[in-house]
């Protein structure tokens, strides 16, 4: 495999909950050199409109870091003008605007050089039952991607799917979803982001999910973090669910997977640096895991069916 590993820069800042501050806020500046630090990283993630108050300046600051960008991720969820929805939105004037910010997104992936914008549209969904028309929510959200992501077809925009939050239901909740509303879309540059954690927040296996978007060949990005399966507290891979992990890397190499994989992990505890090496370290092992324990003794295993006997190898392989 030909992976490459982002951070995501937003996560180098502040790191808080509703009762705690755990990490300081740092400006764009902060962030990037504390990217700078972590030496097994490849590249970054980078936030549009947020870190874009100021367009040509964040670009020379981004473009002076010297630092890759893996991808532009489009953050449509977070203004006021989002509240009721961005691209489900019942104001056509509202969904308008967030097919602009999608087009710039895709002008700014140009400006930095890479191939790819990804969105996980998280103010998309309903709280409650006859809150919103589903039918047309569906239609809405449909129309809007195919029509941002026709501005610029070289440029692949990666859907990332998520059960809740900020609504209690979102419309992109699963890879289920995602790859219809994908197939719906009819577009060869728009695909799925898979996200470990929140795969596991759904209750999906993770492998499973990634190998359901790989064999509709639309699998373009992975986020790696891990939690309980209970909420998505982003914590650093494979810390939780460690044989998921290791299934994870076992499909990859087994789908020849190339591209980039991104860490939406949060720090709150200890280094910020430190914790984001660990994560990309985690995968790193767990990659080298599979080869100690040897993709065809795995493919023996799944052939077999036999857990006893599997994990009899698999525990004695961490030796």
């Amino acid at each position: 495999m030909a992976i490459k590993h982002a951070l995501m820069v937003g996560m180098m800042g502040r790191v808080a909950d509703r009762f705690h501050e755990y990490q300081s806020a740092r400006d764009l500046i902060g962030r990037l050199e504390l990217a700078r630090k972590v030496t097994n990283a490849d590249g970054i993630e980078i936030t549009y409109p947020s870190e874009f108050k100021d367009m040509q300046e964040t670009i020379r600051i981004v473009k002076e870091s010297g630092l890759t960008v893996s991808a532009v991720n489009l953050n449509v969820k977070q203004e006021k003008r989002w509240q009721r929805g961005s691209f489900t939105n019942p104001d056509p004037e509202i969904r308008r605007q967030a097919v602009q910010e999608m087009r710039v997104a895709m002008d700014l992936a140009v400006e930095f050089g890479t191939d790819m914008i990804s969105c996980c549209p998280l103010i998309d969904g309903h709280n409650y039952s006859f809150e919103v028309d589903y039918l047309k929510q569906w239609g809405w959200m449909e129309e809007c991607i195919r029509e941002g992501a026709k501005h610029r077809p070289e440029i692949r925009l990666s859907l990332e799917y998520k059960l809740n939050e900020s609504r209690n239901s979102n419309v992109l909740s699963d890879m289920g979803r995602s790859l219809y509303m994908v197939e719906r879309v009819g577009l060869p540059n728009v695909g799925v982001t898979m996200d470990v954690g929140h795969a596991l927040v759904v209750k999906e296996t993770p492998a499973e999910a990634l190998s359901l978007a790989a064999l509709a060949n639309k699998l373009f990005y992975v986020h790696f973090n891990d939690n309980a399966r209970e909420w998505d507290w982003d914590m650093m891979p494979g810390t939780v669910n460690f044989w998921d992990l290791i299934e994870v890397m076992f499909y990859l190499r087994r789908l020849k997977w190339d591209g980039w994989f991104s860490y939406d992990v949060i720090v709150r505890d200890g280094d910020m640096v430190e914790g984001m090496q660990t994560s990309i370290e985690a995968v790193k092992i767990a990659d080298q895991l599979v080869d100690k324990i040897g993709m065809a003794n795995l493919e023996t295993m799944i052939r077999e069916g036999d857990p006893g006997r599997a994990y009899s190898q698999l525990f004695r392989a961490l030796l």
